[in-house]
This record gives C-alpha cells, sequence and structure tokens, in this order.
C-alpha cells in the first residue's frame, strides 16, 4: 500500500476514536442531565401552603416585649398588631408531641418615601428552656430594598417529640415563644409604625413512632413577673382559709418579743428595731472597749 493510503487510514481511525469519545461524553452528559433534572424540579417545587386560620377564632391585636410579658396565642388564631420598626414583639403557643408547627409572618412596611435604605427581618422560636429551634425551611431571616412594601417571613419548626436526651436540644411539648425582630436596619428608620400579621399553624401526625420514654410534664415556664416559685419539693401553701404554721409561728415569736411595741412603731417592722438595738449595742462596745484600751494619764 502507499505511504499516502497508510497515513489516510491512520487519520481515519483516529477520528473515529474521537468521535466515539464525544458520543460517550454526550452521552455522559445527557445522563447527567436525566438525574440531575428530576432534583432540580424538585428543588424549584412550590413551598408548603401557608397556615389558615380557623373558623371563628379571635383575632389578637397586642404582643409582649419579653418572654415574661409574651401574648398567649392558640394554633389558627389570626394576629394582627401594630408596632414600630426596631420593636422585639413576642408571642407564646402550646404544641403537643406529633405535631409540626409552621409560623407565617407578614409585616406591611412603612411608605418608600421614609425609609432610608434595606431592612433586615428575623422571626426566632424559643422552647419553653428558651432553647432556640431551628427552622427546617421558610425564610426565617429576609432582607428587602427600601422599595419594598411589605415582607414576608415564615419558619417551619421540626415535629415535637414525646421525650428526648436533656443535651439533644430536640423540640418537647410544651410552650414556645415567637420572636419577631429587625436585625439590620438604619438608625434613621428606628420607630416608624408597621403592620404585623402573624399566624401559627399545627399540623398533627397521629402515626408516631412511640418513644423510649414519655415526657412528664410539659414544658411550661412561669409567665408571672415578681412572683416567687415554691422550691422542689417544698409543701404546697395551705388555702387562704386555714392559717399557715410557719406564719403563725412568726407571729408568735414577733408578738413575745416586740408586743409591747404595739402601737408605738406603727409601719415598722422587726428588722427595723433589731437594726436600732444593734446600732445602740455596736456604740456602746465601742464606748466600753476605748474606755479599757486608753493607756491612763501621767499625773
Amino acid at each position: 500500500m502507499p505511504r499516502t493510503d497508510k497515513t489516510t487510514a491512520t487519520a481515519a481511525r483516529r477520528g473515529s476514536k474521537a468521535f466515539g469519545a464525544s458520543a460517550r461524553g454526550v452521552a455522559a452528559v445527557a445522563v447527567a442531565a436525566g438525574i440531575l433534572l428530576p432534583a432540580g424540579a424538585a428543588l424549584a417545587a412550590p413551598a408548603s401552603p401557608l397556615p389558615t386560620p380557623s373558623p371563628g377564632a379571635v383575632t389578637v391585636t397586642k404582643a409582649g416585649t419579653s418572654f415574661l410579658t409574651a401574648t398567649g396565642i392558640n394554633a389558627g388564631q389570626p394576629v394582627n398588631v401594630a408596632g414600630s420598626t426596631g420593636d422585639y414583639l413576642y408571642w407564646s403557643f402550646p404544641a403537643e408531641a406529633g405535631e409540626t408547627n409552621d409560623i407565617a409572618v407578614n409585616v406591611t412596611l412603612p411608605p418608600a418615601a421614609d425609609r432610608h435604605g434595606a431592612s433586615t427581618w428575623a422571626v426566632d422560636v424559643f422552647d419553653g428552656l428558651r432553647r432556640r429551634q431551628a427552622c427546617t425551611a421558610g425564610a426565617q431571616a429576609p432582607t428587602v430594598a427600601a422599595t419594598e412594601t411589605t415582607v414576608a417571613l415564615n419558619c417551619t419548626l421540626r415535629q415535637v417529640r414525646a421525650w428526648a436526651e436533656p443535651w439533644s436540644g430536640d423540640p418537647l411539648p410544651g410552650t414556645y415563644f415567637v420572636r419577631l425582630s429587625t436585625t439590620s436596619l438604619p438608625e434613621q428608620d428606628l420607630g416608624l409604625p408597621i403592620q404585623v400579621e402573624l399566624l401559627v399553624g399545627a399540623v398533627e401526625d397521629d402515626n408516631i413512632t412511640p418513644e423510649d420514654g414519655d415526657l412528664k410534664t410539659p414544658l411550661v415556664p412561669a409567665v408571672k413577673p415578681g412572683a416567687v416559685l415554691p422550691a422542689a419539693g417544698a409543701a404546697t401553701p395551705a388555702p387562704s382559709g386555714s392559717p399557715d404554721p410557719a406564719a403563725q409561728a412568726a407571729n408568735e415569736e414577733d408578738g413575745f418579743f416586740f408586743g409591747w411595741f404595739d402601737g408605738w412603731f406603727d409601719g415598722f417592722s422587726s428588722r427595723w428595731i433589731w437594726t436600732s438595738v444593734g446600732g445602740v449595742l455596736a456604740a456602746v462596745a465601742g464606748v466600753v472597749g476605748f474606755a479599757l484600751t486608753r493607756r491612763p494619764r501621767r499625773p
């Protein structure tokens, strides 16, 4: 075979190999595209529908400013509150085992002409121990431009468990707190009026798997500021109609020592009297000690 024919055959074989490699590359890209397209379609799927108000539910028109003053609401009860930018607004709601709660917030912002820049809003959820709970879906901290008129926030919590280890931080039955705040805002925009709409939804799952244990009591914190709680294991206070033995004994002791002061120092307690007596005794002790320790004068 002439040299020219050999060169032509070699070039043809190289061209066929290159074409085969290109075909395999195209097939691989097609397969990868076929695998990734469903995943992309799943990621682009619309989010779960927002909760709907319960029929006949009364609209709540106030909010708290701290955990202790959080306004109590129920799932399906709408909230419509007027507030100001920069405020911390708190609500609380109960949750039971097997529920998956979804919090939807819609904030109507001040007019664009009154604002000076973008703002970032955040909705945070805490359990009865004030541990921050993570959101599995939803826009938890969106940033809106100065031209926007509304901002929508959403937080879907994990399913409430019937029991969990103390270190796990999993959601447990009890009271949950919702806090709406502004994390980033121009200082000139502080105090501008806003309108907040909030709704908490609850989806119950009756087919939950039994846990290894059960929470003895729900995580419901005390929300009475200033009230003194009894210590663990302490006896419950006696009814109002029956006298308290400890208080009665204290009154008898005060009457034994200070009964003759009745009418003389109205409005003063035994603590004031003991303080006064202690001060007098300290002064006397000081004078006596000085008299005993001072040097005698020489004639």
